[in-house]
């Protein structure tokens, strides 16, 4: 069977990747720590469960939900940003539900991008980022993230020719991989940029409350574009309220591109189950302290993961943001973390993801997903000096 072209350059990404490395070493006899995928194992908080719970036992919530259907939720998201932002959205044009934010940032090039039209992405960045540029048939110019930049992109250093095809730049900050913060001086730059260039500007935003300077809040990029000229940004509940298997998002941005969004989405789905969205209206409008300890959990972690490093000698900066540690990997392993991670989960059990798995200038470093108790992950990081 002769299946589409389009599918070879799909037919690797990191997370498939060191999943088929965990089974093998699984196969061997290995007791696996995995610290490869950031799937946050705290619970979802019980107010929210038992709003989803409540609506099982509801027969009108059991068919299909079309957008109309959604109001409730949408208007939630409305209160939720404006009291967190300060900036005003109409619920009728400028939020759409998605099934968690990768389906709006696959989904949106295909609404953005004619065949060749060029994307401008961050390296490293997310894979589904790349991936929908390429179903879409764009072209991709990577923007290089260097710790000599602070992991943010030099906008001047993209060529006048790939500017001129360019019709749209994806960001996210705090960044995953690398745990980078962008200050909002930076956003507004991006904005002036893309209005300059008529450059479509997305900023994938799922880490918004996952950060540790308390009077240091990540920037919604509508701080520096309020009246919504250019922009769409992608939220998700799967951080701030550990419900990433119940697969719910929304994006919030220009009316246009919500409605080109709206379009793409109506021929691939429907929405989620109206229980799940009750249990997202109950995230958003009841207690935050759930999301408060989800932060301090993580910044605990933290510490005692980077001290742990720190211990047996590998030196790796102390991240302001995000569920990861992007660690630069010690000799004789600069080049080629695939081969790193591969041979440490089948020697350890520990399993990471490879840096060149989110971009080429991700080689030489590893990632680390802080979704093991203290303890565990010290354990991780004796099983790791050993193997180094």
């Amino acid at each position: 069977m002769q299946l589409a072209k389009r599918l070879e350059t799909l037919s690797t990404n990191v997370f498939a990747d060191m999943d088929r490395a965990k089974n093998h070493a699984r196969a061997i006899g290995k007791e696996i720590i995995d610290l490869s995928l950031g799937s946050s194992d705290l619970p979802a908080s019980p107010h929210v469960i038992n709003a989803i719970e409540q609506s099982l036992h509801d027969a009108k919530t059991h068919g299909y939900l079309l957008f109309h259907g959604t109001k409730t939720f949408r208007e939630a998201v409305q209160e939720w940003y404006s009291n967190r932002f300060g900036i005003t959205v109409d619920p009728e044009t400028e939020i759409l539900p998605l099934i968690g934010s990768q389906e709006g940032t696959a989904h949106l090039p295909l609404a953005v991008l004619n065949p060749g039209d060029f994307a401008l992405l961050l390296d490293p960045g997310y894979p589904s980022h790349y991936g929908g540029v390429h179903l879409a048939g764009g072209q991709m110019y990577t923007m290089p993230l260097l710790a000599e930049n602070d992991f943010l992109p030099v906008f001047e250093e993209i060529p006048t020719l790939v500017l001129k095809q360019a019709k749209m730049m994806v960001l996210s900050y705090p960044h995953n991989p690398t745990s980078a913060i962008a200050p909002l001086s930076f956003f507004q730059k991006a904005v002036s940029f893309c209005r300059e260039h008529q450059i479509v500007l997305v900023h994938d935003f799922p880490y918004c409350d996952i950060y540790f300077q308390e009077n240091n809040p990540p920037a919604s990029i509508f701080q520096a574009d309020p009246q919504k000229e250019i922009s769409i940004e992608f939220f998700t509940f799967s951080k701030s309220y550990n419900m990433g298997g119940f697969r719910i998002g929304f994006a919030i941005g220009n009316a246009q591109l919500i409605r080109a969004l709206k379009q793409i989405k109506a021929v691939v789905d429907f929405n989620q189950y109206r229980g799940i969205l009750n249990g997202a209206i109950a995230a958003l409008q009841g207690s935050q302290e759930s999301v408060k300890q989800t932060v301090e959990t993580y910044k605990k972690r933290r510490d005692a993961f980077i001290n742990a490093l720190h211990s047996i000698g590998w030196q790796v900066p102390t991240p302001k943001a995000t569920m990861y540690v992007w660690a630069k990997l010690p000799e004789p392993w600069t080049h080629n973390s695939v081969e790193f991670c591969t041979q440490l989960v089948a020697a350890t059990g520990v399993a990471v993801s490879p840096g060149s798995g989110f971009g080429k200038c991700g080689e030489g470093y590893v990632r680390f997903a802080l979704v093991q108790d203290p303890e565990v992950l010290e354990l991780a990081v004796e099983k790791i000096a050993s193997f180094i």
